[in-house]
């Protein structure tokens, strides 16, 4: 049985500053820091001491940050993978949420919803921003470990989960599962019909 806990990083300088996150390399906060040190505890808890464990994270230092901690824990050291960032927002990283708020395009209701145009210059797409989440969710489950930790972002949640179950990007328009900074999502393959389960979404008990 393969088991894959998600962790979205704890809070981070951007979210203090009310700043467009994104790309922007911000940090984690002595709060986020706590909460780091907390879901690394419990993935402790659930994960058998004597287990094989990969663990992956995106490469921006918020994420990076939260994978030592999970790693301090667990005895293993992060593969750092830039697929797994947050949505690029280009221009409007780090600056203030009202100066993206203030240009962004959002979806239409119907229609291409993947590769609509934010109007933000240098923007992904959901389209391309779905496809490296994709491409990295295809390289972790191609390894045989069976107990592996994803640290990513809250935007990257949504498409970790819609590459587990098989959904075509192109599908994936209106997909959106949120997470709670620090909360933890357990993914669960079984050996005889090799279905995927989302066992828990966004599990914040330990926080």
């Amino acid at each position: 049985m393969r088991n894959i806990y998600v962790v979205t990083h704890p809070e981070a300088t951007h979210h203090l500053g009310r700043l467009v996150g994104g790309w922007f390399d911000s940090e984690l906060t002595p709060a986020g820091t706590v909460v780091a040190t907390a879901a690394a505890a419990e993935l402790r808890a659930r994960i058998p001491e004597d287990a094989g464990i990969e663990l992956y994270s995106s490469d921006l230092r918020r994420t990076a940050q939260t994978a030592e901690a999970v790693g301090a824990a667990l005895g293993v050291e992060p593969i750092l993978d830039a697929r797994l960032r947050e949505k690029s927002y280009g221009e409007a990283g780090g600056r203030p949420q009202q100066w993206l708020d203030a240009r962004f395009v959002p979806p239409p209701l119907v229609g291409d919803r993947m590769r609509h145009d934010e109007g933000i210059p240098g923007a992904e797409t959901k389209a391309v921003f779905a496809q490296r989440i994709y491409a990295a969710m295809d390289s972790i489950v191609a390894s045989t470990c069976r107990h592996q930790v994803v640290v990513t972002h809250g935007g990257s949640l949504t498409f970790v989960i819609a590459a587990w179950i098989g959904m075509p990007i192109e599908s994936a328009g209106y997909a959106a599962f949120r997470a709670t900074p620090g909360g933890i999502t357990e993914l669960r393959e079984d050996d005889f019909f090799h279905n995927r389960q989302v066992v828990h979404l966004d599990d914040t008990r330990h926080l």
